[in-house]
């Protein structure tokens, strides 16, 4: 069997597929990607690049449009040269909406295309028009309609989809979504373990919080509003003021992955440091961490925050759930899929940093009653979201 995974940041949601995959020696596996780090023993990494940027003269409906058929396009060239070298693939596996998968079926007509399906872009009722003090304009809504053009050419040609949470299989098009299937990559939840004890050292950070009694952690890929990082910021400050021996860790990069920037190239780590009045002695950002030390960061959590606008739920919630964190969540749609208030999990108001701040202070004041929830939020991985479970049934679904 050939397999060939898709993906322009190697290896994202295909890691478990394309090791397990490259384990049978029966199996030719290859992974195009753009990304040149990173290796998987076994799996052959094919580089492509778009030929160009997109013209910033392109009207800007179609920015995304153009984007992703100039990476359509970059991976079309290269699977030319597969067909030259007579590697004709029996699976391709791409993730949707970049654009990658695009031109498969005319590459390779009897392939069997499958796309993994992340998120189908609203103007009302998700993410976009979440926070009221960013309303939309006439452009907004019409830009995000033009957003799915890419998502709903792949809707048309792949032979099947999937999709995480049903909460994001809920935003694509019902006539549409029955070519999807939900089903999450997985938690490996043999290393995502609770650790009692732990204890937070990282010597390469100089960062050494052994002796510190109460942690808060918070992870995302960056600092932003969609991730609730000006909030999260907010109710530090207010936590600082009450609990002197509260210490903060921040896990991600100085960036915004979805959403808008500032103007003026400020980013909201920088504003969010302006506006407030913290102790920069507790509060400590780590940037990307390895696995190791992340975990380390989770295990040792006191009280994990985790925000988020109605949008893509993070890997980073069901890794802290798993390693038992005691998770304080946005009461928003994607959270509440797998929390339940005061069950496995604690919800708050996204917008009420008071609110939030005060349902920290009940979880540090109370470590005892807290314990069951820390026990139950990893039981509902272990149930729900096993990667030994749910490895083999990935697996079914792709080679079936």
């Amino acid at each position: 069997m050939k397999i060939l995974f898709l993906h322009s940041n190697f290896p994202a949601q295909f890691r478990h597929l394309a090791t397990a995959l490259a384990r049978d020696p029966k199996n030719k596996v290859l992974f195009g990607t753009k990304r040149a780090e990173g290796q998987i023993q076994g799996v052959q990494k094919i580089l492509y690049s778009p030929s160009r940027a997109v013209n910033p003269a392109t009207h800007h409906y179609l920015q995304n449009l153009e984007s992703a058929v100039l990476e359509g396009q970059a991976v079309y060239r290269m699977t030319d040269q597969m067909k030259k070298m007579g590697v004709i693939p029996d699976i391709v596996f791409g993730h949707s909406g970049w654009g990658s998968t695009l031109f498969i079926k005319d590459a390779f007509p009897k392939t069997k295309l499958l796309c993994y399906f992340e998120w189908f872009y609203h103007a009302h009722g998700t993410d976009a028009d979440f926070d009221p003090a960013e309303p939309l304009s006439l452009d907004d809504e019409a830009r995000i309609r033009i957003k799915n053009s890419a998502i709903l050419i792949d809707l048309y040609s792949c032979d099947k989809g999937l999709s995480p949470t049903r909460w994001q299989h809920q935003q694509f098009p019902p006539q549409l979504g029955t070519k999807i299937t939900v089903r999450h990559d997985g938690i490996d939840t043999d290393i995502f373990r609770p650790n009692p004890g732990a204890k937070l050292v990282l010597p390469n950070l100089n960062l050494d919080l052994s002796d510190v009694p109460e942690i808060i952690t918070y992870v995302a890929r960056g600092m932003e509003p969609y991730r609730g990082f000006p909030q999260f910021m907010e109710t530090i400050a207010i936590l600082q003021k009450r609990r002197p021996h509260l210490h903060a860790v921040v896990v991600g990069e100085n960036r915004v992955a979805y959403g808008r920037n500032l103007p003026g190239g400020k980013t909201y780590k920088e504003f969010m440091l302006e506006k407030l009045p913290l102790d920069l002695s507790r509060i400590h950002f780590t940037g990307l961490l390895p696995y190791n030390q992340y975990l380390q960061v989770l295990q040792a959590s006191s009280v994990h925050l985790y925000l988020t606008r109605p949008f893509v739920l993070s890997w980073s919630m069901l890794e802290a759930m798993s390693t038992g964190c005691l998770i304080v969540g946005s009461d928003t749609a994607p959270v509440r899929e797998l929390i339940q208030d005061g069950v496995n999990g604690l919800l708050v108001d996204f917008f009420d940093p008071e609110k939030i701040a005060a349902r920290v202070e009940v979880a540090l004041d109370n470590p005892a009653d807290m314990a069951p929830l820390r026990v139950k939020a990893r039981e509902t991985i272990v149930a729900n979201y096993d990667l030994n479970t749910l490895l083999p049934q990935h697996l079914n679904w792709m080679l079936g």
